[in-house]
């Protein structure tokens, strides 16, 4: 059995003091050490001053990087994978919205892990409160997802990770569908566990918080809106979430590095 480090974040792209809330995200990643790490909000710049918050994040660190586009104009904005070990291949899927949200897609990379290769996800859904049915069908297409890019990896990998921003809190029916509490209306029902219910330290684990000051101006309430889960453990039982916590949740030098907080989660491989 192996270990595995995930983390995630939503950078929250280049708002408040970026350069600042920059070396803040540094060091917590310098720190913590996860092994991957799904990256949302991310945004890079072609033109004019050539920003690439992917590989800002991870310069010198030593992680691969993939990045997965979800919209711009004349910029990027998307999701990002980084990892210590070798990315074999990465892709994007579109998924689907709603009237005025905005364009959502979910990035795979598939590593080649000292355990396995293992599929990793990661993705940023639809954000306002009232875009639960967006939300839904934008779940279903990631589980659809995963499990077609899943059955197409020989020979079979190890249970797949899905990590990102979800914007919704651990009752809402979205969530609620990745973890088989509901069907959707589908045929039939999917699991991913939820690393922070299953081995989280029992607290509500809220990622959006009015204690981060870059969150609070919008009075919106606290919860848990990040995730990491993986796909329905192996017969042998690999993949079990034996540890989860929140991160990115105290300032450095006053500075908070983003405006939400971030998941860390260990994976039993």
């Amino acid at each position: 059995m192996r270990d595995i480090r995930i983390l995630t974040l939503n950078i929250w792209n280049r708002l408040g003091p970026w350069e600042e809330r920059l070396v803040a995200i540094r060091e917590v990643l310098e720190a913590e050490s996860p092994d991957v790490v799904g990256l949302q909000e991310v945004i890079t710049t072609p033109h004019g001053d050539s920003l690439d918050q992917s590989k800002a994040v991870g310069a010198g660190l030593g992680y691969e990087v993939a990045y997965g586009r979800s919209h711009g104009e004349g910029f990027s904005f998307g999701n990002a994978v980084l990892s210590r070990w070798p990315i074999v291949r990465s892709e994007v899927t579109i998924l689907p919205g709603g009237e005025g949200s905005e364009p959502r897609s979910l990035l795979f990379a598939e590593i080649a892990s000292p355990a396995g290769r293992l599929p990793f996800f990661v993705t940023h859904l639809a954000w306002r409160f009232h875009e639960g049915a967006v939300r839904q069908g934008q779940v279903r297409a990631i589980a659809d997802t995963v499990a077609a890019t899943v059955a197409g990896i020989s020979p079979p990998p190890l249970p797949a990770v899905l990590v990102g921003d979800f914007n919704a809190d651990p009752d809402a029916d979205e969530i609620r569908y990745l973890k088989g509490l509901t069907a959707l209306g589908q045929p039939r029902c999917v699991y991913f566990a939820d690393a922070f219910a299953v081995a989280g330290d029992g607290s509500a684990g809220a990622t959006f918080s009015k204690a981060n000051p870059f969150a609070a101006t919008l009075r919106e309430p606290d919860r848990r809106i990040d995730y990491v889960f993986v796909q329905r453990f192996n017969d042998d039982v690999r993949g079990e979430p034996i540890a989860a916590s929140v991160s990115f949740n105290r300032p450095v030098n006053g500075v908070f590095p983003s405006d939400h907080f971030g998941v860390s989660a260990t994976l039993r491989y």
